[in-house]
C-alpha cells in the first residue's frame, strides 16, 4: 500500500486517507490508520518517540506503528512512502513492549534532568 506524505505547518482538521501529515514546526505526524478503520494515529517526533527520514522524495518513520489501543490492533512500518505490514502481536508481546517503552521514556527524561521524568505519562509509542 502506498501512502503519500504532506509537509504542513499545522495538521488539518480533516485527514485524507493514505496521507501522512508531517509538521516539523510541531514535531509530529498524523495519519488515518492504514487498515482503513478511520482512527487517527499520532506519532510525535523526538529521540524517544519516532524519527522521520526524508530522502528528498519519500518519508520513512521508525519504529513501527503499533495501534494496540485500537480495535484493529494494526501494526506496520512506513518505509519510503510504503506501508509495510507486520504480523499481529499477542497480548503478552504488547504488554512487554509497552513496559519497555515506559522504562525507556523514564530513562530518557531522567538523563536530561527533566522534572517531568517522575510523571512520565503512560502514552507509549504504540497506541
Amino acid at each position: 500500500m502506498k501512502i503519500r506524505h504532506e509537509f504542513v505547518e499545522s495538521i488539518p482538521e480533516v485527514l485524507e486517507d493514505a496521507t501522512l501529515y508531517v509538521s516539523i514546526k510541531y514535531a509530529t505526524t498524523m495519519h488515518k490508520c492504514c487498515c482503513g478503520c478511520g482512527n487517527t494515529v499520532v506519532a510525535p517526533l523526538s529521540p524517544n518517540d519516532w524519527t522521520l527520514a526524508f530522502d528528498g522524495e519519500t518519508v520513512s518513520l521508525d519504529p513501527s506503528i503499533g495501534n494496540w489501543s485500537f480495535p484493529c490492533q494494526s501494526h506496520y512500518w512506513i518505509r519510503e512512502d510504503e506501508v509495510v505490514w507486520a504480523r499481529r502481536w499477542s497480548g503478552r508481546e504488547i504488554t512487554a513492549a509497552r513496559e519497555r517503552e515506559r522504562r525507556s521514556r523514564r530513562r530518557f527524561y531522567q538523563q536530561r534532568g527533566n522534572v517531568m521524568a517522575e510523571g512520565v505519562s503512560d502514552r507509549t509509542r504504540h497506541f
